[in-house]
Formats: C-alpha cells, structure tokens, sequence
C-alpha cells in the first residue's frame, strides 16, 4: 500500500512538473512572437508605393477565378478561397499594367477563408478597396466570361476548388481556349484541380509530360488526415495520374514550375512568385516590388532546409542589419510547430532557437543608435 501512495505520488509530483515546464514554455514562446499590428488594419492602396509610384499603362486583362463551394464535401469543414492568395495576385497583376475581373463558377459573393496570423499590408488593402470589393462581391459566372479578352488566367486557392473547379465545363473550356492561344495560365494551392480533366483538341490532357506543382499529400494530409475522405481526390496524385510531372517543395514554402504557358504553384507562400512569373511570361520583366516579412522568413526557412542553423542564423544577422528586410518570426514558429507534428523535435527546437535568435537580433538593432 505504501509503494502503490508513493509511486503514485512521484506520478503527480512528475505531472505537475511537466505541467508547469509546458505553461513556463507556452510563456516564453508566445514572447518570442510580436504583436498584431493593428495599423495594419486600415492599409489602402494608397499607402502602398508599389501600387502608387511609377504606375504602368494598362497593357490588357487578366481574369482570376476563385471557389464558390463553401463547404469541404459531406463534412461540417467550411471552406472558401484565400483571400491572401487573390489578394496579392490581384495587386501584382495591377501594379504591372493589367485590369483583373474576378469569376467563380456560381458568380456573385464567393465565400472567402482568412487567416489572420497571415494577413499582411495587400491583405488589408484589397478589403478596404472599394473597387477590388465591387468585383468580388460581384463576380461573374464563370459560363458568362467573355475568354477572348483576356491575356491570362489565373486559379485562386482554396480548398472549395476541390469541388467546383474539377468537373466545370466552362472553365475548362477558359483553360483550353487560352492555353492554345498562347496565354498564360496560372494557379497556385489548390487552383490547379482547375487544370483537372481539361482535354485539348488533339485529345491529350493539358498536363501530358507538363511540370506541375500544386498543394502537396504530405501538407494535406498532416493538417486534415482523413483528407482521401473529404475530398474526390488528393490532388497531387490526381496531377501525376493525368500526366503531369509533379515538382514538389518543402512543405509550406514557396515552390512553382512553369511549363511553357503554365505557371503553378504549390501553396500560400507561392503566390508572389507565382504571380510575377505569370508576367514574365506575358512578356514583361515584373515591377520592383519590396520583398515582404513573410517572403524574408521563407527564404531563411529555405536557408535552415537546405543548409542548416548556422547559415540561417547568418541570413538573419544579414537581414536584422538591413531596415527594408523585417522578418515575419510567428511563421518561422509555426515551421517549428509543424515540425514538432511531425515528430522532428530536434528541428522544432532548432526553429524555435532561430525564432529567439531573430529576435535578439530585432532588439539589437532597434538599440543602436
């Protein structure tokens, strides 16, 4: 009796350790993350150089399609398309000389997915902007789009475009008309399920022999795992069945392929490269643009991947000595946090350590005179 009192008093006294070392943590980490600007809330387009200064004549049209499906299938999932993936498409394509209508199969007000752990500047800019809210709230049915007008297209994430893009005649009927025309086609997440079931004239599928990336199984799979039930296919096995040579990336960093006049890429964090390849494509060298927090933390990700922690660390010391180059941290702790899903807790603790890192650096800088 008295062996049973005091194991299980050892077990209690080891629980409430653990517990209070998991709350002492959870403390310390939430330091390590800055607060939500509120500012950034109000941002307009007029606060935003890259649309203001040094404007380029309109140069022809680009249509953007986004979900109209609100829902992941039979499950009690909502979804919808990202806004920060039509947002920041959006902007680009404007700032380098193109009209942007916006379409969804069912047309109208198309539900909208947004994180707000990702929302930056253009984010909040495209929902305080009259116009571009006037053409999503309104946007056109996809069977009334006039396809001719247009010098490229472009397929909005979001995982409704699982249901709705895949299956719709009218929009691969877009895709087929523009590809064969020598336009540029582009998608970026989910949007390439767009690409799904298009069949050119001479029979073939769009994607015989195309390289392709899209949203990876491995990054559907760790946040929804019983995603082969919600949705009527995986897409990157979909992609790769119809042909396609599928390139993947680390997961959650920016990753595209461009195949002739197909540009794709494989996540939230690609639609910037996705976009401005788009316009290369078109013919033109993009706009200067200045590279956001959250692209600078993608690039240290990429430097860790590829290269380790002490080359990342040096990338950060770089960036911290440069004022134009801010670091989004709360993105690279949720690379530590998917990480420590994954079961890699050696590389949770090795972001986590560059997370503290880029923040000693941060307050360094902000003390030098």
């Amino acid at each position: 009796m008295f062996k049973k009192y005091k194991v299980l008093k050892w077990t209690l006294l080891s629980l409430s350790t653990l517990i209070i070392i998991l709350v002492i943590f959870g403390f310390w980490f939430m330091g390590l993350i800055p607060p939500r600007s509120e500012s950034l809330e109000s941002t307009s387009v007029n606060d935003l150089p890259y649309l203001t200064e040094n404007v380029i004549p309109v140069r022809g049209k680009i249509l953007v399609v986004v979900t109209s499906t609100d829902t992941m299938g039979n499950s009690d999932k909502s979804t919808g398309y990202e806004l920060s993936e039509l947002a920041r498409a959006y902007y680009v394509f404007q700032a380098n000389g193109y009209e942007v209508d916006i379409a969804s199969p069912k047309g109208g007000t198309p539900p909208v997915v947004i994180d707000d752990e990702d929302m930056g500047p253009f984010d909040y800019a495209f929902l305080n902007d009259t116009d571009a809210q006037r053409k999503v709230n309104q946007s056109i049915p996809v069977k009334e789009v006039n396809k001719e007008t247009y010098e490229a297209v472009f397929f909005v994430g979001g995982k409704g475009a699982m249901f709705d893009f895949p299956e719709n005649e009218s929009i691969q009927n877009i895709i087929k008309t523009l590809y064969q025309s020598d336009k540029v086609v582009g998608a970026v997440c989910h949007g390439p399920a767009a690409l799904v079931n298009v069949k050119l004239d001479n029979g073939q599928s769009i994607l015989a022999n195309k390289k392709v990336s899209s949203f990876t199984n491995d990054e559907e799979l760790l946040l929804i795992p019983d995603a082969a039930t919600i949705f009527p296919f995986l897409l990157q096995d979909k992609l790769t069945s119809q042909g396609a040579q599928f390139i993947e990336g680390p997961m959650y960093l920016d990753n595209i392929s461009y195949d002739g006049n197909i540009v794709t890429g494989q996540n939230p964090w690609s639609v910037w490269s996705v976009a401005e390849t788009m316009i290369r494509q078109l013919g033109h060298t993009p706009k200067l643009r200045t590279i956001t927090d959250e692209e600078n933390a993608v690039t240290i990700l990429n430097t860790y991947h590829s290269e380790g922690s002490r080359m990342a660390k040096e990338q950060i010391e770089k960036m911290s000595q440069d004022t134009n180059r801010p670091i989004k941290r709360v993105l690279i702790a949720k690379h530590g946090i998917i990480a420590a899903m994954q079961g890699k807790i050696g590389q949770f603790f090795d972001l986590i350590g560059l997370v503290s890192f880029a923040k000693k650096m941060e307050e360094r800088m902000a003390e030098t005179p």
